[in-house]
């Protein structure tokens, strides 16, 4: 018992115990300042102030301005202490009495977490359960934090199954009974707000779980991490960077993206470029300066960076997720990371990321049986398992999980003023059956394969990224035949801005990869392509997956001798810039690497000092600059208006030509590809139009180390009827290569 004059007070061993244990849920109605009453019910007396602090050896309450201190009494030795605090002292500083502690030879002056309210408030945590809180990320994880003068950090996690949930971190020993966390009943959300923490800070929640196992975790919504292995997170302030890119803002809200030239330079961080040693990941500082000249000087409009959210295992290549809100801090720390896009954007070039929600990985510190029951995953494994990745799949049924991951899509762009995100696996999430025989899927509500919550999902994110963020794409990685994936909701479509072009990417390989004696049997398998060119808004990828898992570099893929393989690789190039659609191309694959990509490798710069690689490389380049500057090679990449056939049915001689038309249709280009090894001279083309055609670019000249046949710069139209077409030009159509041609 303890009294005030004639004030009672009883202690609750349940509570206590309950502490001792790691499993109380509501310890702000045990802890900190409590209220009491007189006996007789009416009046309000002084109030009662315990303190949970197994260590200490006495404490005393201390008003702000240090002039009073009161004793706290030990009332149970587990180191439960408390005192009734006189009413004219304390209460007009109810959240900023201080308590003084003395253990052993030390004494220390600390505010009590305990006298602080919630910083959530009863809408945010409607909207949350809802499903609708796109700045959720603003209350949940670490918040620096003032509460009457006092800085500190707020801390929030959902976890509704858990016992109970403590903090811990190197400012408490990562002792599990130093700061448990209240629970914000029915929300399902813990918070604690710390006096004194500041960024930097290294914390992880300890989760007494729903079958009684302490775990460890790091916070969902972390903004930072560790650098990997070590697995916690850290406090990050993530408002103090000073943004310079505000022109590249406002243009990009302002701009039809689609009608604009997009090349993408896929790349992943960490094995783009080693340090000067050879060996340590380049910061993403050090990156910034140097991509940025890389594109500028090759042409490339964006680059794409493989995942960068936070990863346990290099080898998954960041598509396993474990931090949704960190950058890897592999690469530095997240102002490194706003630096890199930042100085991207003043030299006029877009930042994409690939963004994983489909799946994460198992981990025991992430996202997995978090609260000890299924929270962010699906429960039944027949929709919550992944068997091809072994990971386990987004629960889109549950609107916490929506929120979670529409709100992660939302605050890469708000905070790191990203232009895009390229969703990765979206086949896997619009099928139920993706990847598994009969009986090992649950057919939805109407008998079917498709994955309604997940289809619901991607919609609202794809409408909330295009409404808050004007000219943001999103792009789906995305194999199968669903219809509309580019098509916005409001026709019923998903959404996406635009969609990885796989079959063309499928198709086009399997025919270059012939030997060009037996290509005229596979002609269709060119001209295929344009039958559905049109029913989306497509991306032509040559991405990280064709260069991995044994299939060779794109180079090596090539068939003949070597310089055959360049030949046709260029003619590949040729092909992909002037086919319909927005390019990716990934990273060595500009200048013809030989080796397959490794991640645990550099690229094989010293490749360049031969003629060949950097006469791919060149050409590359050109075809970027050429692709910019010609209207008719991007404006209208959607429609068929963009694209006429001149000769689609040469078979025998495995030649293509084409008209590219921009929205002016006067300004067109004549593409011509020969995908043989012969040198067709007088090879006769029709054109639209009379008048001197020049010669763009020519992939067999000798500045790319090809064998230099070509037409002298240009051609003169003749009145000589070719393809159904009155007037046409004489050509010399060299061995391999493709040229593309423009009347000037």
């Amino acid at each position: 018992m303890s009294a005030w004059k004639n004030v009672e007070v009883s202690l609750d061993m349940k509570s206590l115990y309950a502490l001792q244990d790691g499993r109380h849920e509501t310890p702000r109605d045990f802890l900190g300042p409590q209220q009491l009453q007189q006996d007789d019910g009416n009046s309000v007396c002084p109030c009662l102030v315990r303190a949970f602090l197994p260590d200490a050896d006495e404490v005393w309450i201390v008003n702000p301005s240090r002039t009073v201190e009161q004793e706290m009494k030990r009332v149970h030795e587990s180191g439960l202490f408390e005192v009734i605090c006189e009413k004219n002292v304390f209460e007009t500083d109810r959240g900023r009495y201080k308590l003084k502690v003395h253990q052993g030879e030390t004494t220390k002056m600390m505010n009590d977490p305990y006298a602080y309210g919630s910083m959530l408030t009863e809408l945010d945590l409607y909207l949350f359960n809802e499903g609708n809180h796109y700045e959720i990320y603003e209350k949940l994880g670490a918040h620096l934090r003032e509460v009457d003068g006092v800085q500190g950090v707020n801390f929030a996690v959902w976890a509704p199954n858990a016992r109970g949930i403590s903090l811990v971190g190197d400012f408490n020993n990562w002792d599990g009974t130093a700061n448990p966390m209240h629970k914000l009943i029915p929300s399902g959300v813990w918070e604690l707000f710390v006096p004194g923490l500041a960024p930097g800070e290294k914390y992880k929640f300890k989760v007494n779980d729903a079958n009684g196992n302490i775990v460890e975790k790091t916070d969902p919504y972390g903004f930072s991490s560790e650098i990997p292995p070590r697995t916690a997170s850290v406090v990050t302030d993530l408002t103090q960077y000073q943004w310079r890119d505000q022109d590249w803002i406002k243009q990009r809200q302002t701009e039809d993206q689609l009608s604009k030239p997009i090349s993408v330079y896929e790349l992943h961080p960490g094995s783009w470029q080693k340090d000067e040693n050879g060996n340590s990941w380049l910061n993403y500082r050090d990156l910034a300066q140097r991509v940025v000249q890389y594109c500028q000087d090759f042409g490339f409009t964006h680059i794409e960076l493989m995942p960068i959210t936070e990863h346990p295992f290099t080898g998954s290549w960041g598509y396993q997720t474990v931090g949704y809100f960190a950058p890897t801090s592999r690469y530095g720390n997240p102002e490194d990371l706003m630096f890199l896009v930042d100085l991207c954007h003043q030299n006029g070039i877009g930042v994409i990321v690939d963004w994983v929600p489909a799946h994460f990985p198992k981990d025991g510190h992430g996202l997995a049986k978090f609260d000890g029951t299924a929270l962010f995953e699906h429960a039944d494994p027949r929709q919550g398992y992944h068997p091809d990745w072994d990971t386990l799949i987004f629960n889109y049924s549950r609107n916490e999980v929506r929120n979670f991951l529409i709100s992660n899509a939302l605050f890469w762009l708000k905070y790191y003023h990203i232009d895009g995100l390229r969703v990765d696996a979206v086949a896997s999430m619009l099928y139920l059956d993706y990847s598994r025989e009969d009986g090992e899927w649950v057919p939805n509500q109407f008998g079917g394969r498709e994955n309604i919550a997940a289809i619901d999902f991607l919609k609202r994110m794809n409408e909330k990224v295009h409404e808050e963020f004007p000219g943001a794409l999103t792009i789906a990685e995305e194999s199968t035949a669903w219809g509309g994936v580019s098509r916005p909701t409001y026709c019923g479509g998903l959404g996406f801005s635009l969609k990885w072009n796989m079959g063309w990417m499928n198709d086009t390989l399997r025919y270059q990869s012939k030997e060009p004696v037996h290509r005229r049997y596979h002609h269709d398998e060119l001209t295929f392509s344009l039958i559905y060119a049109f029913t989306e808004n497509f991306m032509l990828p040559f991405s990280h997956d064709e260069v991995v898992h044994g299939k060779g570099s794109l180079l090596d893929q090539m068939p003949g001798d070597t310089w055959q393989k360049f030949a046709n690789l260029r003619l590949l190039y040729a092909y992909m810039w002037t086919h319909p659609g927005k390019k990716l191309l990934f990273m060595g694959c500009e200048w013809g690497q030989w080796n397959e990509w490794n991640v645990d490798d550099g690229l094989q710069w010293d490749l360049l000092q031969w003629e060949n690689h950097w006469g791919m490389q060149k050409l590359v380049g050109d075809l970027n600059r050429v692709y910019k500057s010609e209207k008719s090679l991007h404006e209208v990449d959607f429609e068929d208006a963009g694209f006429e056939w001149v000769d689609s049915m040469s078979h025998e001689t495995s030649i293509l030509a084409y008209l590219r038309r921009a929205k002016d249709p006067s300004d067109f280009t004549l593409t011509v590809l020969n995908f043989t090894p012969v040198v067709y001279e007088n090879y006769r083309i029709g054109v639209p139009e009379p008048g001197n055609y020049v010669e763009l670019l020519n992939s067999d000249s000798e500045i790319y180390s090809g064998s230099n046949q070509g037409n002298g710069g240009g051609v003169a139209a003749e009145q000589i009827e070719a393809q159904g077409r009155q007037w046409s030009i004489n050509i010399t159509l060299p061995p391999l290569a493709g040229a593309i041609f423009k009347k000037v």
